[in-house]
C-alpha cells in the first residue's frame, strides 16, 4: 500500500487568469478505485497530469509510485494493433491476450490494423495494454467514450475485478457507480473527498446543496442590504462632499464664510465614509465568495431553420462494405426522416454507425448498395465524433465556420464553458471543453437536419440534460448515433439497431 500526498496545491493555467486548484490538501491510498468527478473544465484531466508532473505547480505531491495514463499517446495508427502495443512497452502477448479475454473481446483484433478497430474496440486493446503492467498505478481518463452498452458493462466488471487500486474520470455515473468505492469530486469551489461510490456522494451532495441553497437565499439578502446601505453611504459622502464648495443647499450645510471649518469636516467626513464603503465591500465580497457549489444551468439555443421539404432523408435497403472485406458492416436498413422527427441509430462497437453517417454525407469510399436519398442544397449540422482538428481561438474559429459569433459564444457559456476560458486557443483547451466548441458550433449552424455522432461523449450529467431539454423544446430533425440508452428513448422518435 502507497500514499498520494497533496500539500496546499496551487494550479492554473497563465491564460484563464483564475486558479484551478488553491490550497489542496488530500491523502490518497493506491488501493481505493478512486472515481473523480466534476463538470468539464473543472480540471479533472488537469489533476491526473500533476500527479503525472507534467505541469509546474506550487506546494506538494509526494508519491513513492509511478503513474500510468489512459488513453496512451500512440505515434503511428497504421501498423498492426500488436505492433502498436509493442510501441507502448508491451512485449508479451500472452498477458495482453490474457486482458482481452476478461474484457470479452476476441484477441485477433491484435492483427488488424489500429485505424481499423472501433472506437470501443481501441479502448478494450489500450486498456489492456495499461494493467498488463501492473506495477504501475493506472490513471484511467473517460474509458466509456466510445462504448457501447454491453462494453461498458464489460469494462466495469473488468475494472472491479482488478486488486489493484486506480483512479477513474468518466460523466457516466452509474458506471463509476460500479466501480468505485471512494468518490473525489472537483466541485466549483473546492474538492470534496466521500468515502463510497457515485450513489453515495449524489445522497450527500443533495442534503449539501439543499443546506446550501438555504445559506445562499440568506447570504444573498445580507450581500442586497449591504449593496443598498454603501449606495447610502455613498451618496451620503457625496453630498458632505457639497459643504466643501460652500453649496447652501447641501444638505446638513454649515455657514457660506466658514469654507475652511466646512472643508476640513467634510475631509473626515468623506474619509469616514469611504472607509466605511471599504469595510462594506470586503464584506459583500467575503459573502459573495461562500455561494459556491450550487450547479445553474441556463437553457441553450438552436439555429433550426425548417424548410419545405416534407421527407428530408430516405435510406432504402443500405447496406455498406470496405474493400476486400468479406461481408457488409450490417445487414440491410431501411429508414425516413421527415420535416420534425427524429431517428436514433444503436448497434455494438464496430458496427458501422459512423460509417454510416459518413455515407449520408457522401465521404464513405467503400461499396455502398441500396439507397441513401435527400434533397439537394440540405443544410446540415454535424457533430463529429473527432474533432481534434478544430484549432485557433473562439473567433478566428467562428469566423472560418461562418457562425453568428455571440450566439456561438452563448452556447458556450451556457454549456459551462467559463469566461475566462474564451481567450484560450481550443487546441489548449481540455477535452471536454473541446467538445463543447464542436457542440456549440452545430447548434449556431443554421440548419435543416442535424447528425450528430455521440453527442454526449465527454458532456456532463447537466449538458446532457440541457441537450434534452432543447432537443424536446425545438423538436428538430435529427440522426444521433449515441450509445446513451436513456437518452435516445427520451428524445428520439424512432430506433434503427444496425446488426454485424
Amino acid at each position: 500500500m502507497s500514499k498520494i500526498e497533496i500539500k496546499n496545491l496551487m494550479f492554473g493555467y497563465d491564460t484563464q487568469g483564475t486558479l484551478l486548484f488553491d490550497h489542496v490538501n488530500l491523502n490518497l491510498d493506491s488501493n481505493w478505485k478512486l472515481g473523480l468527478i466534476g463538470r468539464n473544465g473543472r480540471g479533472k484531466t488537469t489533476f491526473l497530469n500533476l500527479l503525472q508532473n507534467k505541469l509546474s505547480y506550487q506546494g506538494k505531491i509526494n508519491a513513492s509510485l509511478k503513474f500510468d495514463y489512459f488513453p496512451q499517446k500512440i505515434e503511428n495508427k497504421q501498423q498492426l494493433t500488436f505492433f502498436v502495443l509493442n510501441d507502448l512497452g508491451v512485449t508479451e502477448q500472452w498477458k495482453v491476450e490474457r486482458e482481452l479475454n476478461l474484457l470479452g473481446t476476441d484477441p485477433d483484433i491484435l492483427w488488424r490494423e489500429f485505424t481499423t478497430l472501433s472506437g470501443g474496440e481501441q479502448t478494450k486493446v489500450l486498456l489492456a495494454s495499461l494493467f498488463t503492467q501492473t506495477v504501475n498505478f493506472p490513471l484511467i481518463d473517460e474509458p466509456t467514450n466510445h462504448l457501447d452498452i454491453n462494453g461498458r458493462k464489460q469494462v466495469a466488471n473488468y475494472l472491479k475485478q482488478k486488486k489493484q487500486g486506480f483512479i477513474v474520470i468518466s460523466h457516466d455515473r452509474k458506471f463509476v457507480d460500479d466501480v468505485a468505492d471512494h468518490i473525489l469530486s472537483i466541485e466549483k469551489s473546492n474538492i470534496l473527498m466521500y468515502q463510497g461510490n457515485s450513489a453515495t456522494y449524489e445522497e450527500q451532495k443533495k442534503l449539501s446543496d439543499t443546506h446550501e441553497e438555504m445559506e445562499n437565499a440568506k447570504l444573498k439578502k445580507s450581500i442586497s442590504r449591504l449593496k443598498q446601505t454603501a449606495a447610502e453611504k455613498a451618496e451620503w459622502s457625496r453630498s458632505k462632499e457639497g459643504e466643501k464648495f460652500g453649496n447652501p443647499h447641501a444638505k446638513g450645510s454649515g455657514a457660506i464664510g466658514d469654507k475652511g471649518g466646512i472643508g476640513a469636516r467634510a475631509a473626515r467626513t468623506m474619509k469616514r465614509a469611504l472607509t466605511l464603503q471599504k469595510h462594506m465591500q470586503r464584506d459583500i465580497d467575503e459573502k459573495e465568495k461562500l455561494l459556491k457549489n450550487i450547479e445553474y444551468v441556463d437553457p441553450l439555443s438552436m439555429n433550426f431553420q425548417p424548410g419545405h421539404h416534407e421527407r428530408l432523408l430516405t435510406v432504402n435497403k443500405l447496406t455498406l462494405s470496405y474493400p476486400d472485406a468479406k461481408r457488409p458492416l450490417f445487414d440491410p436498413i431501411s429508414f425516413e426522416i421527415k420535416q420534425g422527427k427524429r431517428v436514433g441509430i444503436v448497434g455494438p462497437n464496430g458496427a458501422g454507425k459512423s460509417t454510416l453517417i459518413h455515407a449520408i454525407l457522401g465521404d464513405f469510399a467503400g461499396e455502398i448498395t441500396g439507397e441513401v436519398i435527400q434533397p439537394k442544397n440540405l443544410k446540415v449540422s454535424y457533430v463529429r465524433q473527432a474533432y481534434e482538428d478544430n484549432r485557433g481561438t473562439l473567433q478566428e474559429f467562428a469566423e472560418a465556420q461562418h457562425l453568428d459569433y455571440q450566439e456561438f459564444l452563448n452556447n458556450l457559456h451556457k454549456l459551462g464553458l467559463e469566461r475566462n476560458v474564451f481567450t484560450t486557443r481550443i487546441e489548449h483547451m481540455s477535452m471536454g471543453q473541446r467538445k463543447k466548441v464542436e457542440l456549440a458550433k452545430s447548434l449556431s449552424v443554421p440548419a435543416e437536419l442535424y447528425l450528430w455522432d455521440e453527442p454526449l461523449n465527454y458532456l456532463d450529467i447537466f449538458n446532457q440534460e440541457q441537450l434534452e431539454t432543447l432537443i424536446k423544446s425545438v423538436a428538430p430533425s435529427m440522426l444521433i448515433v449515441e450509445h446513451d440508452q436513456a437518452f435516445i428513448e427520451h428524445v428520439t422518435n424512432d430506433v434503427v439497431e444496425l446488426k454485424n
